[in-house]
Protein backbone atom coordinates (compact mmCIF):
# COMPACT_ATOMS: atom_id res chain seq x y z
CA UNK A 1 0.00 0.00 0.00
CA UNK A 2 1.87 3.04 -1.26
CA UNK A 3 0.12 5.76 0.70
CA UNK A 4 0.79 4.01 4.03
CA UNK A 5 4.53 4.27 3.71
CA UNK A 6 5.12 7.32 1.54
CA UNK A 7 2.48 10.04 1.58
CA UNK A 8 2.75 11.20 5.17
CA UNK A 9 3.14 14.95 4.76
CA UNK A 10 2.24 18.02 2.72
CA UNK A 11 5.48 18.08 0.72
CA UNK A 12 6.68 18.03 -2.86
CA UNK A 13 6.18 14.83 -4.85
CA UNK A 14 9.03 12.98 -6.50
CA UNK A 15 9.15 13.06 -10.32
CA UNK A 16 10.37 9.47 -10.55
CA UNK A 17 7.51 8.35 -8.35
CA UNK A 18 5.04 10.11 -10.67
CA UNK A 19 6.48 8.41 -13.75
CA UNK A 20 6.51 5.00 -12.09
CA UNK A 21 2.94 5.58 -10.97
CA UNK A 22 1.69 5.11 -14.55
CA UNK A 23 3.12 1.60 -14.75
CA UNK A 24 1.76 0.13 -11.53
CA UNK A 25 -1.08 -2.37 -11.37
CA UNK A 26 -4.28 -0.43 -12.04
CA UNK A 27 -6.57 -3.44 -12.25
CA UNK A 28 -8.23 -2.84 -8.89
CA UNK A 29 -11.89 -2.51 -9.75
CA UNK A 30 -13.85 0.72 -9.57
CA UNK A 31 -16.35 1.08 -6.75
CA UNK A 32 -20.04 1.77 -7.34
CA UNK A 33 -22.57 3.17 -4.89
CA UNK A 34 -24.23 -0.24 -4.63
CA UNK A 35 -20.93 -1.92 -3.77
CA UNK A 36 -20.17 0.72 -1.16
CA UNK A 37 -23.57 0.13 0.46
CA UNK A 38 -22.71 -3.57 0.67
CA UNK A 39 -19.56 -2.73 2.59
CA UNK A 40 -16.85 -2.43 -0.05
CA UNK A 41 -14.23 0.21 0.67
CA UNK A 42 -14.87 3.20 -1.59
CA UNK A 43 -11.25 3.13 -2.78
CA UNK A 44 -11.12 -0.63 -3.16
CA UNK A 45 -8.55 -0.99 -0.38
CA UNK A 46 -8.63 -4.62 0.89
CA UNK A 47 -8.43 -3.84 4.60
CA UNK A 48 -9.36 -7.41 5.50
CA UNK A 49 -6.05 -8.57 3.98
CA UNK A 50 -3.87 -5.92 5.58
CA UNK A 51 -2.07 -5.97 8.91
CA UNK A 52 -3.77 -2.77 10.08
CA UNK A 53 -7.42 -1.80 10.27
CA UNK A 54 -8.80 1.29 8.59
CA UNK A 55 -9.57 2.87 11.95
CA UNK A 56 -6.04 2.37 13.29
CA UNK A 57 -4.46 3.60 10.08
CA UNK A 58 -6.66 6.69 10.14
CA UNK A 59 -5.57 7.39 13.70
CA UNK A 60 -1.87 7.04 12.88
CA UNK A 61 -2.30 9.14 9.75
CA UNK A 62 -3.80 12.04 11.71
CA UNK A 63 -1.10 11.78 14.37
CA UNK A 64 1.85 11.57 11.97
CA UNK A 65 0.85 13.80 9.05
CA UNK A 66 3.11 16.85 8.83
CA UNK A 67 1.48 20.04 7.62
CA UNK A 68 3.78 22.28 5.59
CA UNK A 69 4.16 25.76 7.04
CA UNK A 70 6.07 28.76 5.72
CA UNK A 71 5.53 30.46 9.07
CA UNK A 72 6.29 28.08 11.98
CA UNK A 73 3.45 27.10 14.30
CA UNK A 74 0.83 28.91 12.23
CA UNK A 75 -1.52 25.93 12.48
CA UNK A 76 -1.30 25.74 16.25
CA UNK A 77 -1.69 29.49 16.56
CA UNK A 78 -4.97 29.55 14.66
CA UNK A 79 -6.76 26.83 16.66
CA UNK A 80 -8.20 29.15 19.30
CA UNK A 81 -10.00 31.17 16.61
CA UNK A 82 -11.72 28.22 14.97
CA UNK A 83 -15.45 27.79 15.10
CA UNK A 84 -16.72 24.49 16.53
CA UNK A 85 -18.91 22.75 13.97
CA UNK A 86 -21.17 19.72 14.19
CA UNK A 87 -20.21 16.77 12.02
CA UNK A 88 -22.63 14.26 10.60
CA UNK A 89 -24.15 16.27 7.78
CA UNK A 90 -25.15 14.25 4.71
CA UNK A 91 -25.37 16.61 1.76
CA UNK A 92 -23.63 14.56 -0.93
CA UNK A 93 -23.66 10.76 -1.06
CA UNK A 94 -21.05 8.52 -2.62
CA UNK A 95 -21.78 7.85 -6.30
CA UNK A 96 -18.73 6.11 -7.71
CA UNK A 97 -14.95 5.94 -7.65
CA UNK A 98 -13.22 5.43 -10.98
CA UNK A 99 -9.60 4.40 -11.30
CA UNK A 100 -9.53 4.88 -15.07
CA UNK A 101 -8.50 8.52 -14.64
CA UNK A 102 -5.86 9.73 -12.23
CA UNK A 103 -5.20 13.37 -11.52
CA UNK A 104 -1.58 14.15 -10.66
CA UNK A 105 0.04 17.01 -8.74
CA UNK A 106 2.96 19.12 -9.96
CA UNK A 107 3.56 21.27 -6.87
CA UNK A 108 2.44 20.32 -3.39
CA UNK A 109 0.93 23.75 -2.68
CA UNK A 110 -1.11 23.99 -5.90
CA UNK A 111 -4.26 21.85 -5.99
CA UNK A 112 -6.50 23.27 -8.69
CA UNK A 113 -6.58 20.44 -11.23
CA UNK A 114 -10.21 19.23 -11.31
CA UNK A 115 -12.96 21.10 -13.17
CA UNK A 116 -16.50 19.98 -13.95
CA UNK A 117 -18.43 21.56 -16.82
CA UNK A 118 -21.50 19.34 -16.26
CA UNK A 119 -22.42 16.39 -14.07
CA UNK A 120 -21.25 14.18 -16.94
CA UNK A 121 -18.01 15.97 -17.88
CA UNK A 122 -14.81 16.44 -15.88
CA UNK A 123 -11.43 17.84 -16.88
CA UNK A 124 -8.28 17.03 -14.94
CA UNK A 125 -4.50 17.14 -15.16
CA UNK A 126 -2.54 13.90 -15.55
CA UNK A 127 1.22 14.45 -15.87
CA UNK A 128 1.67 16.48 -19.09
CA UNK A 129 -1.87 15.83 -20.36
CA UNK A 130 -5.20 17.49 -19.74
CA UNK A 131 -7.84 14.78 -19.82
CA UNK A 132 -11.59 14.92 -20.40
CA UNK A 133 -13.54 12.19 -18.61
CA UNK A 134 -17.10 11.42 -19.72
CA UNK A 135 -19.31 9.79 -17.11
CA UNK A 136 -21.84 8.93 -19.82
CA UNK A 137 -19.44 6.83 -21.90
CA UNK A 138 -16.79 6.06 -19.23
CA UNK A 139 -14.16 7.16 -21.72
CA UNK A 140 -11.23 9.53 -21.34
CA UNK A 141 -9.94 11.80 -24.07
CA UNK A 142 -6.68 13.71 -24.15
CA UNK A 143 -7.58 17.34 -24.79
CA UNK A 144 -4.10 18.85 -24.57
CA UNK A 145 -0.61 17.39 -24.35
CA UNK A 146 2.17 19.81 -23.39
CA UNK A 147 5.05 17.34 -23.12
CA UNK A 148 6.37 18.12 -26.59
CA UNK A 149 6.61 21.39 -28.49
CA UNK A 150 3.64 23.71 -28.08
CA UNK A 151 3.58 26.77 -30.34
CA UNK A 152 0.91 29.47 -30.85
CA UNK A 153 -1.20 29.15 -34.00
CA UNK A 154 -1.86 32.91 -34.05
CA UNK A 155 0.36 35.93 -33.50
CA UNK A 156 -0.51 38.28 -30.66
CA UNK A 157 1.50 41.05 -28.96
CA UNK A 158 3.63 39.59 -26.19
CA UNK A 159 3.24 35.96 -27.24
CA UNK A 160 6.30 33.72 -27.40
CA UNK A 161 6.40 32.75 -31.07
CA UNK A 162 8.88 29.90 -30.63
CA UNK A 163 6.55 28.24 -28.14
CA UNK A 164 7.35 25.94 -25.23
CA UNK A 165 8.39 22.37 -24.53
CA UNK A 166 7.53 20.15 -21.56
CA UNK A 167 5.29 22.78 -20.00
CA UNK A 168 4.60 22.04 -16.35
CA UNK A 169 0.95 22.94 -15.87
CA UNK A 170 0.40 24.37 -12.40
CA UNK A 171 -3.20 25.56 -12.60
CA UNK A 172 -6.25 24.77 -14.69
CA UNK A 173 -9.59 26.43 -15.41
CA UNK A 174 -12.39 25.21 -17.68
CA UNK A 175 -15.74 26.82 -18.43
CA UNK A 176 -17.96 26.23 -21.42
CA UNK A 177 -15.72 25.72 -24.44
CA UNK A 178 -12.76 27.61 -22.95
CA UNK A 179 -9.84 25.85 -21.26
CA UNK A 180 -6.93 27.76 -19.72
CA UNK A 181 -3.76 26.07 -18.42
CA UNK A 182 -1.13 28.04 -16.55
CA UNK A 183 2.53 26.99 -16.69
CA UNK A 184 4.76 26.66 -13.63
CA UNK A 185 7.48 28.85 -15.19
CA UNK A 186 5.08 31.65 -16.08
CA UNK A 187 5.24 35.05 -14.42
CA UNK A 188 2.79 34.46 -11.58
CA UNK A 189 2.17 37.46 -9.37
CA UNK A 190 -0.10 35.53 -7.04
CA UNK A 191 -1.01 31.91 -6.40
CA UNK A 192 -4.79 32.21 -6.74
CA UNK A 193 -7.41 34.78 -7.71
CA UNK A 194 -11.21 34.80 -7.57
CA UNK A 195 -13.38 37.29 -9.43
CA UNK A 196 -16.56 38.41 -7.70
CA UNK A 197 -19.84 37.43 -9.42
CA UNK A 198 -20.42 41.03 -10.53
CA UNK A 199 -16.93 41.16 -12.05
CA UNK A 200 -15.91 44.28 -10.13
CA UNK A 201 -13.56 42.93 -7.45
CA UNK A 202 -10.84 40.28 -7.36
CA UNK A 203 -9.67 38.39 -4.27
CA UNK A 204 -5.91 37.80 -4.44
CA UNK A 205 -3.99 35.52 -2.10
CA UNK A 206 -0.44 34.21 -2.25
CA UNK A 207 2.91 34.21 -0.46
CA UNK A 208 1.78 36.52 2.31
CA UNK A 209 -0.52 36.06 5.32
CA UNK A 210 -2.61 39.03 4.16
CA UNK A 211 -4.88 38.80 1.15
CA UNK A 212 -6.17 41.67 -0.97
CA UNK A 213 -9.33 42.88 -2.63
CA UNK A 214 -8.44 44.55 -5.92
CA UNK A 215 -10.59 46.62 -8.27
CA UNK A 216 -10.71 44.59 -11.48
CA UNK A 217 -11.03 47.71 -13.65
CA UNK A 218 -8.30 49.93 -12.19
CA UNK A 219 -6.02 47.33 -10.61
CA UNK A 220 -5.93 49.33 -7.39
CA UNK A 221 -6.03 47.63 -4.00
CA UNK A 222 -9.39 48.20 -2.31
CA UNK A 223 -8.39 46.73 1.05
CA UNK A 224 -6.17 44.15 2.73
CA UNK A 225 -7.46 41.04 4.49
CA UNK A 226 -5.95 40.50 7.93
CA UNK A 227 -6.35 37.35 9.98
CA UNK A 228 -4.50 34.40 8.42
CA UNK A 229 -1.18 33.41 10.00
CA UNK A 230 0.54 31.83 6.99
CA UNK A 231 0.47 31.84 3.18
CA UNK A 232 -2.80 31.31 1.30
CA UNK A 233 -3.38 29.25 -1.83
CA UNK A 234 -7.15 29.13 -2.30
CA UNK A 235 -10.12 31.48 -2.54
CA UNK A 236 -13.70 31.40 -3.80
CA UNK A 237 -16.71 33.70 -4.02
CA UNK A 238 -20.23 32.85 -2.92
CA UNK A 239 -22.69 33.54 -5.79
CA UNK A 240 -24.36 36.33 -3.78
CA UNK A 241 -21.28 38.49 -4.37
CA UNK A 242 -20.89 39.44 -0.70
CA UNK A 243 -19.38 36.34 0.92
CA UNK A 244 -16.04 34.83 -0.04
CA UNK A 245 -13.62 32.33 1.48
CA UNK A 246 -9.83 32.03 1.69
CA UNK A 247 -7.79 28.90 2.44
CA UNK A 248 -4.44 28.98 4.22
CA UNK A 249 -1.52 26.91 5.48
CA UNK A 250 -2.55 27.84 9.03
CA UNK A 251 -5.08 25.00 8.55
CA UNK A 252 -8.06 27.34 8.34
CA UNK A 253 -10.63 28.53 5.86
CA UNK A 254 -11.81 32.03 6.70
CA UNK A 255 -15.21 33.31 5.62
CA UNK A 256 -15.43 37.02 4.82
CA UNK A 257 -18.22 39.49 4.13
CA UNK A 258 -17.14 42.13 1.62
CA UNK A 259 -19.45 44.65 3.30
CA UNK A 260 -17.47 44.47 6.56
CA UNK A 261 -13.91 43.22 6.30
CA UNK A 262 -12.72 44.20 9.77
CA UNK A 263 -12.59 40.51 10.68
CA UNK A 264 -13.68 37.14 9.27
CA UNK A 265 -17.29 36.08 9.72
CA UNK A 266 -16.20 32.51 10.55
CA UNK A 267 -12.98 30.52 10.86
CA UNK A 268 -13.22 26.84 9.87
CA UNK A 269 -10.56 24.28 10.75
CA UNK A 270 -9.06 21.34 8.88
CA UNK A 271 -7.95 18.04 10.38
CA UNK A 272 -4.52 17.43 8.83
CA UNK A 273 -3.23 20.51 7.12
CA UNK A 274 -3.64 23.53 4.89
CA UNK A 275 -6.87 24.35 3.08
CA UNK A 276 -5.73 24.16 -0.54
CA UNK A 277 -8.97 24.22 -2.57
CA UNK A 278 -12.39 25.84 -2.01
CA UNK A 279 -15.62 25.75 -4.03
CA UNK A 280 -19.19 27.03 -3.55
CA UNK A 281 -22.19 25.48 -5.26
CA UNK A 282 -23.81 27.72 -7.86
CA UNK A 283 -26.96 28.02 -5.72
CA UNK A 284 -24.93 29.07 -2.67
CA UNK A 285 -26.25 26.26 -0.48
CA UNK A 286 -22.93 24.48 0.14
CA UNK A 287 -19.21 25.13 0.32
CA UNK A 288 -16.53 22.44 -0.02
CA UNK A 289 -12.95 22.82 1.17
CA UNK A 290 -10.12 20.36 0.61
CA UNK A 291 -7.10 19.67 2.76
CA UNK A 292 -3.82 18.50 1.17
CA UNK A 293 -4.86 14.89 1.76
CA UNK A 294 -7.58 12.61 3.08
CA UNK A 295 -10.34 15.08 3.98
CA UNK A 296 -12.91 17.16 2.12
CA UNK A 297 -15.38 19.16 4.21
CA UNK A 298 -18.80 20.20 2.88
CA UNK A 299 -20.59 22.93 4.85
CA UNK A 300 -24.21 24.03 4.89
CA UNK A 301 -23.71 27.71 4.05
CA UNK A 302 -27.32 28.81 4.44
CA UNK A 303 -27.33 27.55 8.02
CA UNK A 304 -24.27 29.55 8.95
CA UNK A 305 -21.56 26.88 8.56
CA UNK A 306 -22.83 25.27 11.76
CA UNK A 307 -22.80 21.71 10.40
CA UNK A 308 -20.51 19.85 8.02
CA UNK A 309 -20.18 16.63 6.10
CA UNK A 310 -16.70 15.14 6.33
CA UNK A 311 -15.62 13.01 3.36
CA UNK A 312 -12.84 10.69 4.51
CA UNK A 313 -10.43 8.70 2.29
CA UNK A 314 -6.67 8.24 1.80
CA UNK A 315 -4.47 10.09 -0.69
CA UNK A 316 -3.34 13.52 -1.81
CA UNK A 317 -6.11 15.75 -3.17
CA UNK A 318 -5.45 17.27 -6.59
CA UNK A 319 -8.62 19.35 -6.68
CA UNK A 320 -12.39 19.39 -6.30
CA UNK A 321 -15.29 20.77 -8.31
CA UNK A 322 -19.07 21.01 -8.11
CA UNK A 323 -20.97 20.52 -11.34
CA UNK A 324 -22.71 23.73 -12.49
CA UNK A 325 -26.14 22.26 -11.63
CA UNK A 326 -24.82 21.37 -8.11
CA UNK A 327 -25.85 17.72 -8.57
CA UNK A 328 -22.31 16.32 -8.41
CA UNK A 329 -19.12 16.86 -6.45
CA UNK A 330 -15.89 15.56 -7.99
CA UNK A 331 -12.67 14.96 -6.04
CA UNK A 332 -9.32 14.08 -7.61
CA UNK A 333 -7.08 11.75 -5.58
CA UNK A 334 -3.37 11.37 -6.33
CA UNK A 335 -1.73 8.16 -5.16
CA UNK A 336 0.55 5.73 -7.00
CA UNK A 337 -1.65 2.79 -6.06
CA UNK A 338 -5.10 4.21 -5.35
CA UNK A 339 -5.23 7.34 -7.49
CA UNK A 340 -8.76 7.96 -8.78
CA UNK A 341 -11.68 10.31 -9.31
CA UNK A 342 -14.54 10.38 -6.80
CA UNK A 343 -18.07 11.37 -7.73
CA UNK A 344 -20.54 12.30 -4.98
CA UNK A 345 -24.19 13.04 -5.76
CA UNK A 346 -26.29 15.67 -4.04
CA UNK A 347 -28.90 14.31 -1.66
CA UNK A 348 -32.38 15.48 -2.64
CA UNK A 349 -35.57 15.36 -0.65
CA UNK A 350 -38.12 13.67 -2.86
CA UNK A 351 -40.53 12.83 -0.05
CA UNK A 352 -43.35 14.51 -1.97
CA UNK A 353 -43.32 11.50 -4.30
CA UNK A 354 -44.49 9.31 -1.42
CA UNK A 355 -47.88 11.02 -1.56
CA UNK A 356 -48.31 9.76 -5.13
CA UNK A 357 -47.69 6.12 -4.24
Amino acid sequence: MYFAGQIMGDTESDDEDEIEYEHLDNKIMDTSAAEARRGKDIQGIPWERLSISREKYRQSRVEQYKNYENIPQSGAGSEKECKPTRKGGVYYEFGQNTRSVKSTILHFQLRNFVWSTSKHDVYLMSHYSIIHWSLLTSKKTEVLNVFGHVAPCEKHPGSLLEGFTQTQVSTLAVRGNLLIAGGFQGELICKHTSLSPDGKVVVIVGDNPDGMLVDSQTGKTVTHLHGHLDFSFASAWHPNGHIFATGNQDKTCRIWDARNLSKPVDVLKGNLGAIRSIRFTSDGQFMAMAEPADFVHVYDVKNGFEKEQEIDFFGEISGLSFSPDTDSLFIGVWDRTYGSLFQYNRCRNYSYLDTLL
